[in-house]
């Protein structure tokens, strides 16, 4: 998989799985621009760890993917510049669980917002920029949640769920334009966003992984350059699970 002759963009992009996203383009010669939301340090401190010819090849962008004004700024910006995205990966996404019955309607809000929302308006924009040239290949990163959903997550569920059902129209909208659109679906990965779990569920879940052990993100980042990669130019409104087996 080479990438040189490419440029990706991955929300969320310096912190768990999307950290594995961009370093895995960058190891294989792409220039990479990795958006976060709010964690400046944390974003700046990734990119000081990178060898000098990765870290000039990678680009920050820090905007959030659920506004819509900033969503139109970044695309807007890189076109004033001329810079060509040849690959979308839609990684930004956050979870705040709560029972149904006691959800917040801001917590169901916010999830949606970023991770269908969030979606929706980046590959919007990335199909208009990719037309022009004819190719281009999107990948979101949904969840098996969306497929089985799991208690205390109806609002991540729902928003899971919904990034494959848009995958799945969305591909056959360009899919003669030479833009592929898939998923990457990873079961439990070894991220901050099991962080707050409580140790007994953890446990439960791990045991619930046919493997037995939960993934990592460096797995997760190979599917994603797999569906990304020239070669996958006949794989279009696919859900790639990634996920030990669940």
């Amino acid at each position: 998989m080479n990438f040189e002759q490419d440029t990706v963009v991955v929300t969320g992009g310096t912190r768990g799985i999307g950290r594995a996203i961009t370093q895995a383009f960058l190891a294989r010669g792409a220039r990479v621009v990795a958006t976060y939301r709010s964690n400046r340090e944390a974003a700046e401190a990734f990119k000081a760890e990178l060898d000098a010819a990765e870290a000039e090849r990678l680009e920050l962008a820090c905007f959030d993917v659920a506004d819509e004004a900033a969503v139109e700024a970044f695309w807007e910006d890189l076109d004033a510049r001329e810079v060509e995205v040849g690959v979308l990966v839609n990684n930004s996404g956050v979870r705040d669980d709560h029972v149904m019955a006691m959800m917040p309607t801001a917590a169901w809000r916010r999830v949606l917002d970023t991770n269908l929302t969030g979606t929706f308006l980046m590959s919007k924009r990335a199909v208009l920029s990719m037309l022009r040239r004819r190719y281009g290949r999107i990948v979101s990163i949904t969840s098996p949640a969306g497929q089985f959903g799991f208690q205390g997550q109806a609002n991540y569920s729902a928003s899971k769920a919904g990034q494959i059902a848009m995958t799945r129209s969305l591909s056959k909208e360009v899919a003669k334009r030479g833009i592929t659109v898939n998923c990457v679906s990873p079961g439990f990965v070894e991220t901050e966003l099991l962080a707050d779990l409580d140790p007994d569920l953890m446990k439960a879940h791990k045991q619930s992984v046919p493997m037995k052990r939960f993934g990592k993100p460096e797995e997760v980042a190979w599917a994603v350059m797999t569906l990304a990669s020239r070669d996958a130019s006949y794989v279009t409104g696919a859900t790639l699970e990634v996920t030990g087996g669940l």
